[in-house]
Formats: C-alpha cells, structure tokens, sequence
C-alpha cells in the first residue's frame, strides 16, 4: 500500500488538499452539514456546477470546481436521496466512487467526511467502518502505481473523531495479528 489514511479533527473546508469530498444527497443540493459548509465558504459557483451535472444516483458521486475552498475540486459523493436515508450500500458505493473520480483527475490528497453520517442518520461507527475498509482497499489495490497518497478522514467534532481512531486502530490491530499468525 503506497498511500496513506491519515484522520483528523475539524472543518474539512479548511484543509488544503486536491479534492474535498461533499457528503450529498442525488440531487446534488448543497443543503445542510458538510454540503451547507462547503456552499457557504466556497460560493455559488459550485451549486451551480452541480446545477449544470444534474442529478446523479444514489451510491455515485461527482466532480466539479472547488470554488474559494483551497482545494482543486469537490467530489459530491451521493450517500442518499433528498430528504432521506444512507445506507451501508449507498455509503460504501458512494465513497468507491469518489476515490476513482479523484484518481481519475490527477488528485493525490483527497479529504473526507464521514459520508451519511450525520442527516442521512447511518451509525456513525458502522460508517467508520465502511469508509475506512473501502479506503484501505483502494489503496492496496493501487498498490505502487500511483493514485492517492493520502486518504485524510476529516471529522466534524471529538466523538466522531474518536470513533474513527477506534475503528482504525482495531483495523491495524488485525493486520498485525494476521501478520503475527503467518510468520508460525
């Protein structure tokens, strides 16, 4: 695995990176949480780029500008309809395909949300989960032929923040154990 999954606390708005990814719903509509904030601090150009796409299905995702964010593009990852619910499929396809749009376009930093997380009410640990396994299975799949070098878990606020590091540390965790019970 020739990149690396970092977590952080914080205002994912504020991290300069290639591509920041949108925790959307298909329509594209930047409303609330981690959507509103990137509306609010990167401009009306984005909505309307989002406007031009049109809307997208549940579990997919899109590119478009960053606006004034100091970061090149905004992936809107679309874990659920408007006005409705995330689910393990719509999370785990919506993230696949924000990493593959964000190697397509030369990205080499990519910050992420914890997609349906928050209004679209998926368990925030399952979430970690998720968002985390997919992660790590695209960087091990991209192996050392470039593509991402830095997969960085941005969380809005300590609880959320803790409950990645458990989830990521129990995952390495693993991976160690695993190793320990191939070298006997």
């Amino acid at each position: 695995m020739s990149g690396r999954i970092t977590l952080h606390e914080g205002d994912i708005t504020e991290h300069e990176v290639d591509a920041i990814v949108n925790a959307a719903n298909s329509d594209l509509v930047l409303g609330a949480g981690v959507a509103g904030a990137i509306r609010a601090k990167g401009g009306p150009e984005i909505q309307a780029e989002c406007d031009a796409h049109g809307p997208i299905a549940v579990g997919e995702a899109a590119i478009t500008g960053a606006g004034a964010l100091p970061a090149r593009f905004v992936i809107h990852a679309a874990g659920m309809p408007p006005g409705g619910q995330a689910s393990e499929e719509s999370v785990r396809g919506a993230m696949r395909h924000s990493l593959a749009l964000a190697v397509e376009n030369g990205c080499r930093s990519v910050a992420v949300p914890a997609i349906g997380a928050g209004i679209a009410g998926f368990p925030l640990q399952r979430c970690a989960e998720v968002l985390l396994e997919e992660a790590r299975g695209h960087l091990a799949a991209s192996g050392e032929e470039g593509g991402l070098e830095e997969i960085r878990f941005v969380l809005f606020g300590e609880p959320a923040f803790r409950v990645f590091e458990m989830v990521n540390d129990a995952a390495r965790v693993a991976e160690q154990m695993e190793r320990l019970r191939q070298r006997k």
